[in-house]
């Protein structure tokens, strides 16, 4: 017989959807269903969470349950943010298919996103983290400022480039 149900435990779920479509529910049965949660339901409520900022991106969500109710938070990723950034126009993913990302973003950008990554990257400080994304924007296949990512994170080796510790 399987262990009484605790209302007050808070169970932590992350699911890789796409933003702003409501995933399949037999994905989301395995890891929810256990929790008395309907499928249905929670794929909707992470579609119209993610419909306005992340729409047509894959992106990781934190689903938190407590007590039957779940809350939806969108874990971004650094590949879902370099492409953010990118600011390109929305695509229909049954369309179009393995997209090419040639943009351009500013250092600025980058630094904005590791502020954002910060608190889950592994470097010492704020300068490592920027390398870290600047290293994602080239399996992204962008450029940062107009140049080869790979050249700014050996600029910022050498010290030619400044970046805030904080």
């Amino acid at each position: 017989m399987p262990p009484k149900f605790d209302p007050t435990q808070v169970v932590d779920v992350f699911v890789r959807v796409t933003g702003g479509e409501v995933g399949a529910a037999s994905s989301l049965a395995p890891k929810i269903g256990p929790l008395g949660l309907s499928p249905k339901k929670i794929g909707e409520d992470i579609a119209k969470e993610t419909a306005k900022d992340w729409k047509g991106l894959r992106v990781t969500v934190k689903l938190t349950v407590q007590n039957r109710q779940a809350k939806v938070t969108v874990v971004p990723s650094a590949a879902a943010l370099v492409i953010k950034a990118l600011k390109e126009p929305e695509r229909d993913r049954k369309k179009t298919k393995n997209i090419k990302h040639n943009g351009n973003i500013s250092l600025d950008d980058v630094i904005e996103i590791a502020k954002v990554m910060r608190p889950r990257s592994m470097a010492k400080d704020l300068r490592g983290t920027v390398k870290e994304i600047l290293g994602t924007c080239v399996s992204v296949g962008c450029t940062v400022d107009g140049k080869d990512p790979k050249d700014l994170q050996q600029e910022i080796d050498d010290g030619d480039v400044d970046v805030p510790l904080e």
